[in-house]
């Protein structure tokens, strides 16, 4: 039997899903396989990409994947919404698994200048952080 999969779930696999993914690579990829996908397929956020490149994570190698490329094709241990458009839109589908909310706040709809955005971007992204080291504590 493989590793278990975890897919984070936002609506368009832009901003706190691909965080996320990539801070759970970090800290455990060596015990999960990991994914990310949104109800629709959207590019990355440069933001996304700065600010976790701050903290040496390069997400370059991730692209963003509509949740209907995984629907039937792959089964979770662990699906993670991290939006309420997420939590609220996502169809129960074959191979779910447990099904967890975590409810952050997207800095995409933040408006202003780009300093404050940034600050955005760093602040949820720090909330992910810890969100994951929380969880993976959960499990122990």
């Amino acid at each position: 039997m493989g590793k278990p999969k975890v897919l984070f779930l936002f609506t368009g696999n832009s901003v706190r899903s691909q965080m996320a993914e990539a801070f759970l690579r970090k800290y455990a990829g060596d015990r999960f396989d990991v994914y990310s996908a949104g109800l629709v397929h959207r590019s990355i956020n440069p933001l996304t990409i700065q600010v976790m490149a701050e903290l040496g994570l390069d997400l370059s190698g991730l692209t963003s994947k509509d949740l209907k490329s995984f629907i039937g094709k792959a089964s979770f241990t662990y699906m993670i919404t991290v939006c309420a458009q997420a939590e609220e839109s996502c169809p129960i589908f074959p191979g779910m698994g447990t099904r967890l909310h975590w409810d952050i706040e997207d800095p995409s709809k933040f408006a202003g200048p780009n300093e404050e955005r940034v600050a955005k971007f760093r602040e949820v992204r720090d909330q992910l952080d810890e969100r994951v080291h929380l969880w993976l504590a959960s499990l122990e």
